[in-house]
């Protein structure tokens, strides 16, 4: 037991902090690039994936890290009693460790590429055509977009842009006066040049210019060179968590903080090699940055070019070495002749993605958007596609005639001037937007069809896990249920009300929602399962899990021999397995091929079985500071369908791993000759759905069709 920065007395010892946890996420994504059941250019897309998700960490977590340092530096986290500066010197020390992983598995993954003519060269490496041909590159493409810049007296420090790639150069006059030129590698060139008639041999863009740097700086004599890059904090971006339990005014922290900042300051500078010191030596002279601030990565500083490297491959070989293509099927379910309106009206839909396709949803869309008994469409929007066909369906719905109202979140990370530009199209076609709560992001999934006819005023809702983009919903595991339930269509008509009043105090019958009422309606929903005792049950799958007073409840319910699983990609705060505090908690995560990102909560078993779906994290900015929703559902077949998800993943021998009490993780395997159980792969090859009893008869299915997801589980593992 140890105070925190309010005095309260807190127990760490079940718990942990959350940037440690996600650096253990992250390396377990990065740990994919080693698995060899997963093909050769998808690993390397692993350690691409690892390569971004790390720089986002720098940007967003470390950023806001070293803000608090600055602003309110005897801030303690209440998972870990870390300091601001403890924690980031903890991130300084693991984080060398996973570069030097990355760095060993770009390796291994390139000799595996290279046997298959995929080649990452350098100019050694060319044959002398080859060499031809990247000459005549650079000469007509690279060098007449260069600006080389020489740091000096007349020429003040470049400005180094956030995760820009530069080309620094130590240089020595002829008097032997030493400094740095810089040269930027042009945002407007392709990354990668692929070498003519070759099907795979590349160089990348930094490293032809590394080869002529020598010829750019005139009189001056270029002794060594480096490929560099700077990561600043994220200002647009900075992440409220950090500050979410002080009293103070948010607002005002950060005017303190913009004004300690006079720019993004660096939080990070990566080099490409060990420099000498010399050039060492000048190059921390220039750039702020303290030891622990500064890396060295042997493998590429930026990964962005592994998309484009498999668009540039011939078809037949870029087949295998990647992901068999997956098209989402359409649920079996559900009659694609049939109105989506009157087979939601005979019972409850899910859709579960990727497995399933976004189809069926859009088509609901569309026909709201042309069925003259819709009155009204309104959607909660926090990321959309870049090409969102969902924005174009309410756009022609608004000019039908319908009233569309679109809640759409401005502030979603990284995704600003896209919401932005879709919010303008979206107003000229008569939709009205409005921009969410002050101080309270909109992260909640909701869209609320009404319809109304002689016999009244009649609701469709959907209510899902994931964004309203056809491109996430083909990458991402999601959850969207689709309901004609009267409780559920009055609280989204309430839900929406009180959204356009800025009213976040409304009460609902049936949806739990956030910021009000969805923390304390799910401690309820623990405490009824910590009366039961050793006859409780808890299941919670969900990305991420920071909230104290969540991971207490659930300590709590384990000390009263509650069965807890949690199925948590990501952060995971709270430590399973301590003796006497947490030792009937599971923790299982799985990463794979898809981004794990639904959120199912089950309180109990049996008749009295609670089923959620839900927008919401268990972290305390979506608890506290976010508008989201937790959706009850009640019908059966559904919560069928819900369990089959939670317990293939919970068997999932292939991509899961167990949290040790220590905060670590080991990876799954199967065991006393258990078959082999990627549960992603399972969802790909069956369904979860069955077709209607009504529905049309078929012709017979050759024996070599797939058979249904429920029934490939009983022959598996017997039982229910």
């Amino acid at each position: 037991m140890s105070k925190d920065s309010k005095g309260v007395l807190t127990d760490y010892s079940y718990t942990q902090n959350r940037e440690l946890s996600w650096l253990r996420f992250n390396r377990r994504v990065l740990e994919e690039a080693a698995d060899d059941t997963v093909p050769t250019l998808e690993r390397l897309k692993f350690i691409s994936i690892f390569t971004s998700n790390l720089d986002e960490f720098f940007m967003v977590r470390v950023g806001s890290l070293v803000d608090m340092a600055s602003v309110s530096p005897k801030d303690v986290d209440n998972k870990s009693g870390m300091g601001p500066k403890e924690q980031l010197e903890a991130i300084h020390e693991v984080v060398p460790g996973l570069i030097e992983i990355k760095g060993q598995l770009f390796q291994r993954v390139s000799a595996l590429l290279a046997q298959e003519g995929i080649q990452d060269l350098e100019y050694p490496d060319l044959t002398d055509q080859e060499r031809v041909q990247a000459d005549d590159y650079f000469r007509s493409a690279v060098l007449p977009i260069l600006s080389p810049q020489i740091v000096g007296q007349r020429h003040p420090t470049p400005h180094l842009d956030n995760k820009a790639l530069y080309i620094t150069a130590l240089l020595s006059s002829k008097s032997g006066k030493k400094s740095l030129g810089f040269i930027p590698l042009p945002a407007a060139l392709p990354p990668i040049f692929l070498l003519p008639g070759s099907q795979g041999r590349y160089l990348r863009l930094e490293n032809i210019i590394r080869h002529w740097a020598p010829k750019l700086f005139g009189k001056y004599v270029v002794e060594e060179t480096c490929v560099i890059s700077a990561t600043r904090n994220a200002d647009l971006t900075f992440d409220t968590e950090k500050f979410e339990d002080r009293e103070e005014d948010f607002r005002q922290l950060m005017t303190k903080m913009l004004k300690k900042r006079a720019n993004q300051a660096i939080v990070r500078l990566e080099l490409g090699q060990k420099p000498s010191q010399t050039m060492m030596d000048l190059l921390t002279g220039m750039i702020p940055v303290v030891t622990g601030q500064v890396y060295y990565d042997s493998s590429p500083l930026a990964m962005g070019y592994v998309s484009q490297l498999e668009k540039l491959l011939p078809e037949e070989l870029r087949a295998k070495l990647t992901y068999v293509p997956y098209q989402p099927r359409w649920p079996e379910n559900l009659n694609r002749q049939e109105s989506m309106i009157d087979q939601i009206r005979r019972r409850d839909r899910l859709l579960f993605f990727p497995f399933d396709s976004i189809d069926p949803f859009l088509k609901l869309l569309e026909e709201a958007a042309d069925r003259p008994d819709v009155a009204s469409i309104k959607i909660t929007i926090y990321r959309l596609a870049s090409t969102s066909k969902i924005a174009r369906i309410l756009c022609r719905a608004a000019e039908n005639g319908k009233e569309v109202v679109a809640l759409m979140e401005l502030r979603a990370r990284f995704d600003e001037a896209n919401n932005i530009a879709w919010s303008k199209m979206l107003e000229e076609a008569g939709c009205k937007v409005i921009y969410g709560m002050e101080n309270f992001k909109c992260h909640s999934k909701l869209c609320l069809i009404t319809l109304q006819d002689k016999s009244g005023t009649h609701y469709i809702t959907q209510v899902g896990t994931g964004n309203y983009n056809e491109k996430t919903s083909a990458l991402y595991t999601d959850l969207s249920v689709m309901t004609a339930s009267p409780v559920i269509g009055a609280d989204g008509a309430a839900f929406f009300r009180n959204m356009l009043t800025d009213n976040l105090e409304g009460e609902y019958d049936a949806l739990l929602v956030a910021p009000k009422g969805l923390k304390p309606s799910l401690c309820d929903l623990i405490q009824a399962e910590i009366d039961k005792g050793s006859d409780g049950y808890i299941c919670i799958k969900a990305n991420s899990v920071t909230e104290r007073d969540i991971i207490d409840k659930l300590q709590e319910a384990s000390q009263a021999g509650v069965q807890v699983e949690m199925i948590i990609r990501g952060i995971c705060c709270i430590r399973p397995g301590v003796l006497l505090k947490t030792e009937h908690i599971q923790v299982t995560s799985i990463v794979g091929r898809y981004l794990e990102h639904a959120r199912i909560y089950v309180f109990g078993k049996g008749d009295q079985v609670k089923y959620f779906i839900a927008s919401a994290d268990l972290m305390t900015r979506n608890l506290q500071r976010r508008v989201e929703i937790a959706c009850p559902i009640w019908d059966k077949e559904i919560q069928g369908q819900l369990q089959t998800i939670l317990d293939t993943q919970l068997r999932d021998n292939a991509k899961a791993s167990f949290l040790q009490p220590s905060g670590a993780y080991l990876r799954k395997e199967p065991q006393n000759g258990q078959p082999r159980l990627d549960c992603q792969e399972a969802f790909l090859e069956t369904s979860l759905h069955h077709p209607e009893p009504a529905a049309p008869v078929k012709k017979p299915r050759p024996e070599t069709e797939k058979v249904s997801f429920l029934q490939k589980m009983r022959r598996l593992f017997g039982g229910k």
